[in-house]
């Protein structure tokens, strides 16, 4: 007979956790839960309460679980967890996923491209990151549940996504619960941490207490807790030690052998229950599978052999039977209390307990066991001699019991290729690893070269350098002189790719030297492509010159060869070495590398391309349309860290572009996803333009908070050190009419870039500092000139600013005409960059009434209305105080802002428009709104175009619309005009 219990007793305080915490998803509080304890002790029956609770309110429950046999199977767990969901009503439309959907392809299949289409290797952050949004939205109705069991023997890649869905998990209506065992693996060193850093709770699941081990036995028996007989209550104590699956085998083999036994008093003691031992739960099985038919006890064995968990199709494989009697046998296990069907996998079972399956193989002798094993994986390498899919680590494991570990070596290597194929580096690096442990010494070389591309790619940069000494340099087992190379190049690509030039200049000379006078033409051109990288890191700048022949060079032999990838990273290093020649030369390289990508179908490559071109594109002329492209393609594919690359170039220009609200939407929505994605280069930019948000809107309290966090993020010893000084906080002092600090800012600036070229070109080196330098008097020409001369001068940022110290000179040296065309050919470009054309003009206007030239009152009205609505009070006023000095007529300001609707403000919304909205229905013409507000009709263009944009309306009927619903919401619409 059965003796299982069908209820959880002992305890009562994990239920109740989990049922709150289950309970607690309606109101957004995500939670992350490890159960923790030895086999046995009870964590499948607290999922299973779990998941009940979690079905009684209606939730979402997801449920996967790790397998011995597929710690090298990336994402197996979660792949089950999202099946067990959307199998049946399949996965969601929420538009909001679209961003996510290529990263989820993975373990969503109805999400996966057709053969041939483009595909993208995400990061295991980026697949991370889209795994939370799609938890996010199953449970927006109330939660939902994620149930990951046995995390102990999940792949490396699945723990990878646990932590970082732990460490994110807060604010979001998802529960998180693992179980595990409290043995040493990377799972247990999750739930640690986890656990040191409050984010996530342990339990530990300790033996039941004696009353609890009664009542389980009641619960098997079924009887009265009173009615159990004290000696059998005694020994289940004694021998199982609180663990609730051996209380219950233990109850089973005194049943069976007739030691207790059910009369009309109830249960009996007939035998010495001093012969039920532990050791006997093995003899037990023994027994329990002599029992069963023949052919039922050898499926069983061999379900045995390959896991707690096993597929239906390898069974088939394997035993030769049809389904119908596959299936007939496999129920007659399940009747016999060994296997049940698997939860998470629909074709598949599993043993009724992870000891179940173990015990079952020990009641065998080694040979037969070994001769098990060996008739298992002969059946599934003939099968199907390309093992696909899992089967090939799954056939090592069997030819590793069944003593055949140089065998198995292979098998371990050739899954861990795969994984490295498909981009999952860490079971590459475990699967190469234990096919390294097991090789015999002939084959151990050539996995130690697959292991060391592997740990590479893992990041694991200074394993691989290690192993790499390891490598016999000469003899039968060293590596042939062209793979040594090869190795070598790569190695030296990490260094450079993880910063750490020193690595990378060792590593490259390593190559160089092997390569000796000699050396193909795909040798020399795969490491001048390393070697042109290596020149654009801090420290290395001397190389650039040679680095850049060498390129050409590699470039044009990477296009004869037909090597595209080769190809598109030589275009790529050209264009970084060759924008100091002119962004025309830079572009031209990146046209060449996009057509290459999309000549060869590189999609990756073409995202990067359409990147750098946009980047260029907004530097020279400010317009956004090929980042929006390259964001788009970015998004498409899948690629979420290069879709937040794009998304902060596109925050900076709309803070350039005077767009302060589309700035900001822009790093609420990516400052946060980024952080926990780890794209720190991406997550610090977008915090230094959260700080330059603010300094170009003159608030320097909100500056410098913004500027902490940037700090505490790296920023202050990064690349953007340059920007920070000279395009934000120089930018900010102007603001504050603080000239001298401004012009600190900008000296710190040059003088950081001095120590660390860099490829930023908007920190005021270029334009800002020469225009201060050019305004006291006649100094700064040098500069100017200097500045004028490079390339990136001729940058739209840049180039507005040197227009205008080009003006101030030409006005002091009496030319006046020449001085004003060029403050005019500024002012034709002046809605690129609102702020920094009106900053200038207030700085040109200054030196114009000092040198008689130009329209300074005119330029000064100008700048004074665009930072009175810009609410930068120091130079509206000095802008003010120079038309006192000017003797021009100077109005009184008021704020205005009070009248704005809420809504409005909201959106952004300025005084100046809010009166340019409320005349939009009396006055349809811009003339007769310009007469009214005493401003030009360019100016009320100007705003007309902001309300749109701010507004959201389609068009100034629109607008018109908007007007008259506030004026009959508000009772009517006070007087517009009198700003002055």
């Amino acid at each position: 007979m059965r003796t299982t219990s069908s209820a959880t007793v002992g305890r009562d305080a994990e239920i109740a956790l989990l049922s709150g915490l289950v309970t607690g998803l309606r109101s957004p509080a995500g939670k992350a839960v490890f159960l923790l304890g030895e086999a046995g002790i009870g964590k499948s029956r607290l999922v299973e309460e779990c998941a009940a609770r979690a079905g009684e309110l209606g939730l979402p429950v997801l449920r996967g679980r790790g397998r011995p046999t597929g710690a090298g199977t990336p994402f197996r767990p979660l792949a089950e967890a999202l099946a067990s969901r959307l199998r049946v009503g399949g996965p969601p439309t929420d538009p909001e996923l679209l961003p996510y959907r290529p990263a989820l392809a993975r373990l969503v299949p109805e999400w996966r491209q057709a053969p041939g289409a483009h595909t993208h290797f995400e990061s295991l952050v980026e697949l991370a990151e889209a795994l939370l949004r799609l938890l996010a939205v199953l449970g927006r109705q109330g939660g939902c549940v994620l149930l990951l069991e046995d995390l102990h023997d999940a792949d490396s890649e699945t723990i990878a996504v646990a932590e970082y869905l732990v460490d994110n998990l807060a604010g979001l209506p998802v529960l998180l619960l693992a179980t595990l065992r409290p043995e040493p693996s990377p799972a247990l060193e999750l739930a640690r941490a986890a656990d040191r850093r409050r984010a996530a709770a342990v339990t530990e699941l300790r033996a039941l207490e004696p009353s609890a081990v009664r009542a389980l036995a009641a619960g098997c028996l079924g009887t009265p807790a009173d009615r159990i007989p004290a000696a059998v209550v005694a020994r289940l104590v004694d021998v199982a030690d609180g663990n609730p699956y051996l209380i219950e085998e233990l109850l089973a083999e005194m049943v069976g052998s007739g030691l207790l036994r059910e009369g009309p008093q109830g249960w009996q003691v007939v035998g010495d229950l001093s012969a039920t031992l532990p050791a006997t739960v093995v003899r037990g099985y023994g027994q329990r599978i002599a029992r069963l038919d023949p052919q039922v006890r050898e499926v069983v064995l061999l379900a045995a052999s390959l896991g707690v968990g096993f597929s239906v199709a390898h069974l088939r494989v394997i035993t030769g039977h049809d389904d119908r009697a596959l299936f007939a046998h496999l129920r007659a296990a399940a009747e016999a209390g060994l296997i049940v069907p698997d939860p998470a996998a629909p074709f598949g079972y599993m043993f009724r307990h992870a000891l179940t399956g173990e015990a079952v193989l020990a009641g065998l002798p080694p040979a037969e066991r070994a001769a098990i094993a060996r008739h298992a994986a002969a059946a599934l390498h003939r099968a199907d001699p390309e093992l696909p899919d899992d089967r090939c680590q799954l056939v090592a494991g069997l030819l590793v019991a069944a003593g055949h570990p140089g065998d198995a070596a292979l098998l371990f290597a050739e899954a861990g290729r795969r994984a490295l194929a498909d981009g999952m580096t860490g079971s590459a690096v475990l699967l190469l690893q234990r096919g390294h442990e097991l090789a015999a010494p002939a084959s151990r070389p050539a996995i130690t070269e697959s292991l060391l591309y592997a740990l590479t790619e893992a990041g694991q940069l200074d394993a691989a350098v290690a192993l790499a000494q390891t490598l016999p340099s000469a003899g039968a087992q060293a590596l042939d002189h062209d793979r040594r190379i090869a190795l070598r190049t790569r190695l030296a690509w990490a260094a450079v790719a993880a910063e750490r030039p020193a690595d990378a200049v060792e590593q490259a000379a390593l190559a160089r030297e092997l390569l000796g006078p000699g050396g193909t033409p795909e040798q020399l051109a795969a490491l001048a492509v390393v070697e042109g990288h290596l020149a654009l890191l801090p420290g290395q700048h001397g190389r650039a010159v040679d680095a850049e022949r060498l390129v050409r060079e590699a470039v044009e032999l990477a296009e004869r060869a037909k090597l595209p990838v080769l190809a598109c990273q030589s275009w790529q290093v050209l264009a970084l070495l060759s924008r100091e020649l002119g962004f025309e030369v830079a572009d031209s390289c990146l046209e060449r590398m996009l057509a290459v990508a999309e000549a060869n179908s590189l999609p990756q490559w073409r995202v990067e391309a359409l990147m750098r071109l946009g980047v260029n594109a907004f530097l020279r002329t400010g317009e956004g349309r090929r980042i929006e492209q390259a964001r788009e393609s970015a998004r498409e594919l899948g690629a979420l860290a290069l879709t937040q690359e794009a998304d902060a170039v596109l925050a900076l220009r709309a803070v350039l572009r005077g767009d302060p609200g589309t700035a900001g939407a822009i790093v609420e929505r990516c400052l946060d996803p980024s952080e926990r994605m780890h794209n720190i280069a991406t997550h610090r930019y977008l915090l230094l333009i959260a700080a330059t948000l603010e300094a170009h809107r003159g608030r320097r309290r909100e500056m410098d908070k913004a500027l902490l966090r940037f700090d505490k993020a790296g920023g202050g010893e990064s690349m953007l050190v340059p920007l920070m000084h000279g395009l934000c906080r120089a930018v900010c002092a102007l603001l504050e009419e603080d000239r001298e600090t401004a012009r600190a800012e900008l000296a710190a600036s040059v003088a950081w870039e001095e120590r660390h070229p860099n490829l930023y070109y908007l920190s005021g080196r270029y334009g800002l500092r020469p225009l201060l330098a050019v305004l006291p008097g006649a100094g700064g020409r040098a500069e100017y000139a200097a500045a004028a001369a490079a390339p990136v001068g001729r940058l739209a940022w840049n180039r507005q600013f040197l227009r205008l110290a080009e003006a101030v000179v030409l006005g002091r040296e009496g030319r006046a005409a020449e001085a004003a065309r060029a403050v005019e050919e500024v002012g034709e470009t002046a809605g690129v960059f609102p702020t920094g054309y009106h900053l200038g003009l207030r700085l040109v206007a200054e030196a114009a009434l000092a040198d008689g030239w130009g329209e300074p009152v005119a330029w000064l009205r100008t700048a004074e209305e665009y930072f009175h609505e810009l609410d930068v009070p120091a130079v509206a006023a000095a802008c003010r105080a120079l038309l006192r000095q000017a003797g021009a007529n100077v109005g009184q300001r008021r704020s205005g802002r009070e009248l704005i609707p809420a809504e409005l403000r909201a959106q952004g919304l300025t005084p100046r428009e809010y009166e340019v909205l409320e005349l939009l229905p009396d006055c349809p013409g811009n003339q007769g709104i310009a007469r009214r507000l005493f401003i030009s009709p360019r100016t009320v263009e100007k705003h007309v175009a902001s309300l749109l944009r701010k507004t959201g309306r389609p068009d100034r009927a629109a607008l018109c619309r908007l007007a008259v619903e506030l004026c009959d919401a508000g009772g009517g619409r006070p007087p517009a005009g009198g700003g002055h």
